[in-house]
This record gives structure tokens, C-alpha cells and sequence, in this order.
């Protein structure tokens, strides 16, 4: 046995005689190991009292067999257990985790038979490892930045920008971006604390850093050149790459944490600078775009305006890579944003429709396959809704959403107009729009069919195309009621422009029958106006001039008949001068070039109506640019206001103006002129002071003319009021019904001649 014993520990190796373990156990022990190893599968001799220390060290691992061994080492070997603790500490110390050389285990976990607590040392160690780690953040953030520091870089910058200058910058700026974003934890190069040095900071990068960079990269731009010239371009370009593209990140995150409306145009301003070096870098470009795309449709004026510039500019010089992205995602912007419409909203939906279309115009193709999409959509929905006729469906098609896209398509196609790619939309848009019109032909939805009206009069006019809008404007005239009386009176008239639907009370009104004449007024004349110098204006005029005639026979209200009636004489007017003038043409209807050049030529010199029409509409959008605002028309009347007093306030200023007054008569109460008044009164006195309260509140508030009128008698009759308060206070009497009607007569009125001023 200890021959063996030695030649195994002549075999092993250092490590291998650590892990041995307990080599100068006891004689039993020994012969325990022994034979639990060298019993093979034909000896059947187990001990009971090694089984369970063999299926414990199992379990176990070899891990925690070696802390025990470790333990035992201790007291068998102090001297050596010494010797461990003074030269390698990290061998007592180390992680008890079980580990197994079989591949099982390790794809498996098993529980641990018992939980450990962990030790002193482990807590130590932990402790430490935090305290590292604090002081390394520590060092990263200890850079604070000052204003002197600034002004250091802002001269640095000027004089020659550096990578490492730039670098400095990059890092400053990211610490107060993080800021912005509530990170304080960030770990950054330098920190700021002070929100003045962060408003320097931002301010030194928005307005010198792009200068630096321009010159860092030795980028010159020509101003001949219409091409944009790339960063990426530069030789410096990699060497800098990292920085830039921190800074420009920064950028983004900070237009992001923005809310004031200032600083994110001077930010927009900068990014619009910036937009050559997002283009190469595709990632944070990605990052801007949504940004851009968020401030478009949803900020102030200044910051859409500048957004779109950006947008409009990245899209003009990487056309292919973020033209479609770009459209997509503005035309899912501008319909999540049209779903309400107020007065103050309608300018911001009309400038993104203005602003789209304009991005539209970039590439035809593009443009050809994305409203083909949406046209075919919401021809679905009207499909839907006409084969189903449910709330939900026609819900689907009147709404705000839905006629505020067939604005913009006949916004597209109107001002792209001399498309041939396009062309072919035209016709489904149409018909889109009649039968919008006609799904729910009921007075609830007039409001909504002036609008399919008015974008079907745009569309006709700017793509000269004939469109049948007349017979849904006059069918009004016949299905609404114009001489019934209205149920109830409005206060403020109807705007048509931020309705869809009419409500009972709304049809009830007055302003709902003034509103829709007026609207009716306005569109017959534009539509009329946009065929004023068509050869065929006669034939197309007559069946409305035949309606209007049979309206005026029958309508009875004066307010009502006299547009209709001044619409019908322009309408027979410019009729008449077409035919007058086509009946001097020499060439026949079928000489298509004749006619188109006959009607070029009437519209350069103009027909009575649409010389009339110029002077109508410069009235009308004074008119629509008070609606929008919100105001009343009445407002620039200039009327004079009439301030009233309080009751109590008069009372207080009657006593105070008439003080002395009282207390100069209360001494001569001798005078015989007013005893005899005092007579006079006396049987008015005892209701005198019950009614005094009731009279008060029924003055007017404005007395200023009556106390002209009754002028020094007031006096005399507050005087009378007091003696005879005094006199009933002392006796009071019932009143016979004689004194009663007399009382209710009341005494004689005092009448003056009023003296008018000049300015009255």
C-alpha cells in the first residue's frame, strides 16, 4: 500500500497534489478510499459508512470536496495552511461553484443539496470590487465643464480645429445631451451642472461646429456646382468618423428631449446643415428622418417649415435610398394628424398638403405608384360601405380622414397636372368623389358634399377636365325649404368650412339656411367661373339658369333671392357675351385646335364673370380669413361699448355725491316750500320705505341720463324720503284703499327739454 501511495504522489504534479486532498489520512480512511475505488463491478463489498460520504461527494462536485479538503488542511497542516495564507490567498478564496468534467452536467443544473451562506472574505471581495467601480466612473466623470473652458474651445475652433479638439467637444456635448435625457449615470468624459454652461455649450456647437468640421475635413463647396459634395469624400473622413458620428447622434437625441419652440428651430437650423454628413451615415440618418417627420406634422409653424426643408433636401440627394420611406411616412403623418378640424388647424393642414404635394412633384413614378395604393384604399371603403350600409362602413367614408386625403389627391393632381403618368387617376378620383356624394344624399351631410364639390370644381378647373358638379349643388335648392320659418334663432352663423354633419338643432336654424345659400353662392360661382371662357358655356349654363329662375319664382325671402338673383344675371351676362362672340367664329365644333385656341384667347381677354369673380374674391377671403381666426364680422364695425354700473356701486357713489347735501337741509328743516311738499308726499310715505329696496333693483344700471333730467330735485326728494321715514318710524298707520291707488298712480312726472350735443 505505501509503495503504491508513493509512486502516485511521485506521478503528480503540483496542482494535482493540492487537490489530492487528504494524502496522510488515517489507516481506515485509506483503506475506505481504496476499496471504494479498486471494487470493480463483480466485487459486491460496500461499506455502509463510506456509501454515503461517496454519494454526498458526488453530488457535491469537485469544488466544494476541495474547500473541504482545504478546511481539513488546516488542522492536519498548519504550518503549510500558513504558508497558503501568506502567498497565495486566492487559492483559500476561490468560488465554491460546483463544476463537472461531463458534458451532461454542464448542459443540465442541479440544485445543490444544501445553501451556502457566503463568508466574510466574499463579502470583502464584493465590497471592493464596488468600490473599484465607483472610483473608475468617478475618474471618467471628474471633467467638469466651465464657461472658461468654452471659450478656450470656441478659440481653438476658430483658429485650427483638431481631431482631438473635436474630440473634447464631442464628449462635452454628449454629457450635456445626456442630461437633457435624465441620464445622469451616463458615463461620460466630462459632466455639466450648471444650466448656463449647458445653454454656452449648445449655443457653441449649433453655431461654430459646422464651420469646424467644414474646415477640419478641408471640404470646399462650389457654389457653381448644384452637386452636393459628401463628407465621406474627405482623406480625414475615417480618421473621424467615430466623433462625428457621436456628435451627430447628439443631435438627434436632442432635438428629441426639445420642447421649447426657439431652440428647436436653431437646432432644426444647424441639422439642416448637417444633413450632407447624415447622408453618409445611413443609421443616424434613419434617426433624423423620424424626428424631421414628428416635428412636420406636429410642431409650430417655424419648426414644420424647417423640418420640411430638411426632409425636402435629404430626399433631392439620396432619392433613391429615402424618397419612398419619406413619402410613406409623411402621408401616414398628415392622416393621423387631419383627424380633427378646428379653425386653428385647418392652416396647419393645409400647409402639409401644400408641403407634400411639393415632395410629390420630386418623382412622378414614385408618386404614381403610392396614390394608386391610397386611391384603390379609399375606393375600397366607399365599396364597402354602399354594399353593406352599416354606421360602421359609411363611418369609414365620412369622416374627416378620409375627405381630407381627397383633398390632398386632387391637390397632387391638379398641380401636377401635365402628367402623363398621372393621368390615368384622374377619372377613379372622380368617381371617388360623386360617389362619396351619393352614398348618404340626405340634409345632415350637405356640409360634406360642399366639400366633394369644392375639390371636384379644383380638380376640373386645374386639369381641364369636365366634372357634372352643377346638378348637386342646385338639387339643394329643391330638397331644402327657403320660405319655411326657422324654429329656432343662432347666435353666431354656421362655419361650413369645420363641419362634416349638421345636427336636428343645427337644420332648425336660421344660420343653417343663411350659411347654405351662401355656400351655394360661392361654389356655383367658382364652378361657373372656371368655364367662363368655354365655347359651350351657353348649353352648360341653361339647365341651372332654369333652376335659379324656378327658385326665385318660388322663394319669398328677400335675404335669400338677391344673391340668387345677382348669381343668375352674371351667369346670363357672360352667356349672352359667349354667344355673341362665337357666333363670329369661322370654323365649325369639330376644328379642336380652332376651339382650343377661340377659348385661350376669351380667357386672356376676359368675360364678364370672371372680371367679376377677381372683385368677389379678394371680398371673400377677407371674409374667410375672419372666419378662420375665429372672430365675428361684426367686429370691424368699430361699435362704441356701454359700460354699466352696479346697482350697489350707484347706491355707494349717490350717497357719497349727495352727503352734504343732506346734512345742509337736515338744519333747515323750517322752510316752509318744503313742508308743503312734504304734504304733497305724505301719503306716499308709508310705502315709501317698504318699496325702497324693490325700486332699487329695478333701476337700470345706467342712469346717467335720468339723474340730468330730474336735476336739483333729486335733492329735495331725498330729503322728503328721510322725513318721511323719520314720521313713519315714529307712527305707523294702516293704509286706506284710497291712499292705495294713489300710491299706485304715483306722483306727477318731471319732463325737461333734453339739450343734444353736437356729436350726437
Amino acid at each position: 500500500m505505501a509503495g503504491k501511495q508513493k509512486r502516485k504522489l511521485e506521478d503528480l504534479s503540483v496542482d494535482e497534489f493540492l487537490l489530492s486532498g487528504d494524502f496522510e489520512s488515517e489507516d481506515g480512511e485509506e483503506s475506505e478510499e481504496e476499496t471504494s475505488r479498486q471494487s470493480g463491478p463483480g466485487k459486491k463489498k460496500i461499506n455502509l459508512k463510506s456509501a454515503k460520504p461517496e454519494t454526498d461527494l458526488k453530488k457535491k462536485g469537485k469544488a466544494s470536496e476541495h474547500k473541504e479538503q482545504l478546511s481539513r488542511l488546516k488542522n492536519k497542516d498548519p504550518e503549510f495552511f500558513k504558508f497558503l495564507q501568506q502567498n497565495d490567498q486566492t487559492l483559500l478564496n476561490f468560488d465554491d461553484t460546483d463544476s463537472s468534467e461531463d458534458e451532461d452536467e454542464k448542459k443540465y443544473h442541479r440544485l445543490p443539496s444544501s445553501l451556502e451562506e457566503a463568508t466574510s472574505s466574499e463579502d470583502d471581495h464584493d465590497e471592493e470590487d464596488k468600490k473599484s467601480s465607483k472610483t473608475a466612473k468617478k475618474a471618467v466623470e471628474s471633467i467638469k465643464v466651465t464657461d472658461k473652458m468654452i471659450e478656450e474651445w470656441k478659440v481653438a475652433m476658430k483658429k485650427e480645429p483638431t481631431p482631438r479638439l473635436f474630440r473634447a467637444v464631442t464628449q462635452a456635448f454628449k454629457a450635456a445631451v445626456a442630461t437633457t435625457k435624465g441620464e445622469t449615470d451616463a458615463q461620460c468624459r466630462y459632466k455639466i451642472e450648471d444650466s448656463s454652461v449647458f445653454n454656452a455649450l449648445v449655443l457653441f456647437c449649433i453655431r461654430d461646429i459646422y464651420v469646424a468640421l467644414q474646415k477640419m475635413l478641408n471640404l470646399k463647396t462650389d457654389k457653381d456646382t448644384k452637386k452636393l459634395l459628401l463628407p465621406s469624400s474627405s482623406p480625414r473622413w475615417q480618421k473621424n468618423q467615430v466623433d462625428i458620428k457621436m456628435y451627430l447622434s447628439g443631435v438627434v437625441q436632442l432635438l428629441s428631449c426639445l420642447t421649447e419652440a426657439t431652440v428647436i428651430s436653431a437646432v432644426l437650423r444647424h441639422a439642416n446643415q448637417l444633413v450632407p454628413y447624415y447622408l453618409c451615415l445611413p443609421k443616424q440618418c434613419r434617426h433624423l428622418v423620424k424626428q424631421l417627420l414628428k416635428q412636420w406634422s406636429t410642431g409650430e409653424e417655424t419648426s414644420r417649415v424647417l423640418a420640411f426643408l430638411a426632409l425636402n433636401k435629404i430626399c433631392r440627394h439620396k432619392q433613391e435610398k429615402y424618397l419612398n420611406y419619406i413619402l410613406k411616412r409623411m402621408y401616414i403623418s398628415y392622416v393621423q394628424n387631419c383627424k380633427f378640424t378646428s379653425p386653428n388647424m385647418l392652416p396647419m393642414i393645409n400647409f402639409m398638403q401644400r408641403t407634400l404635394t411639393e415632395m410629390y412633384a420630386l418623382d412622378t413614378q414614385a408618386t404614381y405608384q403610392q396614390a394608386f395604393i391610397y386611391i384603390r384604399q379609399m375606393a375600397i371603403h366607399l365599396r364597402n360601405a354602399m354594399t353593406m350600409k352599416k354606421k360602421e362602413t359609411y363611418q369609414s367614408v365620412y369622416n374627416w380622414q378620409y375627405i381630407h386625403c381627397l383633398y390632398l389627391w386632387c391637390r397632387v393632381l391638379s398641380t401636377l397636372h401635365p402628367s402623363d403618368v398621372l393621368q390615368p387617376l384622374i377619372y377613379p378620383l372622380c368617381q371617388i368623389l360623386i360617389g362619396t356624394i351619393k352614398l348618404v344624399p340626405t340634409s345632415k351631410y350637405y356640409p360634406l358634399r360642399l366639400h366633394c364639390c369644392r375639390a371636384l370644381t379644383q380638380l376640373s378647373s386645374s386639369t381641364n377636365t369636365f366634372v357634372p358638379v352643377l346638378p348637386f349643388l342646385v338639387e339643394i335648392f329643391q330638397q331644402v325649404e327657403f320660405n319655411k320659418k326657422p324654429k329656432r334663432m343662432s347666435k353666431k352663423p354656421i362655419n361650413f368650412a369645420v363641419i362634416l354633419k349638421l345636427s336636428n338643432v343645427n337644420l332648425m336654424e336660421k344660420a343653417y339656411k343663411d350659411g347654405l345659400i351662401d355656400q351655394l353662392y360661392d361654389l356655383m360661382l367658382e364652378y361657373f367661373h372656371t368655364q367662363a371662357s368655354s365655347i359651350g358655356f351657353p348649353e352648360l349654363a341653361l339647365p341651372t339658369i332654369i333652376q335659379l329662375k324656378a327658385f326665385l319664382k318660388e322663394c319669398k325671402v328677400a335675404n335669400y333671392c338677391k344673391p340668387v338673383r345677382q348669381l343668375l344675371e352674371k351667369v346670363q351676362e357672360n352667356s349672352s357675351h359667349i354667344t355673341g362672340r362665337r357666333q363670329k367664329a369661322a370654323f365649325g365644333v369639330a376644328d379642336a385646335t380652332s376651339v382650343a385656341a377661340w377659348e385661350k384667347q376669351m380667357q386672356q381677354e376676359g368675360t364678364p364673370l370672371s372680371r367679376f369673380y377677381i372683385q368677389w374674391k379678394k371680398l371673400r377671403e377677407k371674409e374667410i380669413q375672419l372666419e378662420i381666426s375665429g372672430k365675428e364680422r361684426m367686429e370691424d364695425l368699430d361699435l362704441p361699448e356701454i359700460k354699466r354700473r352696479k346697482i350697489q356701486e350707484k347706491k355707494e357713489e349717490d350717497k357719497k355725491e349727495f352727503k352734504d347735501l343732506f346734512q345742509s337741509d337736515s338744519d333747515s328743516d323750517d322752510d316752509d316750500g318744503i313742508k308743503v311738499k312734504a304734504k304733497k308726499g305724505s301719503r306716499e310715505s308709508d310705502d315709501d320705505d317698504d318699496d325702497d329696496d324693490v325700486d332699487d333693483d329695478l333701476q337700470l344700471s345706467d342712469m346717467s341720463g335720468d339723474e340730468e333730467m330730474e336735476g336739483g330735485d333729486s335733492g329735495d326728494e331725498e330729503e322728503e324720503e328721510e322725513e318721511e321715514d323719520e314720521k313713519a318710524s315714529k307712527a305707523p298707520q294702516p293704509l286706506s284703499s284710497s291712499a292705495l291707488i294713489k300710491l299706485a298712480e304715483g306722483g306727477e312726472d318731471v319732463v325737461e327739454d333734453l339739450e343734444l350735443s353736437d356729436d350726437d
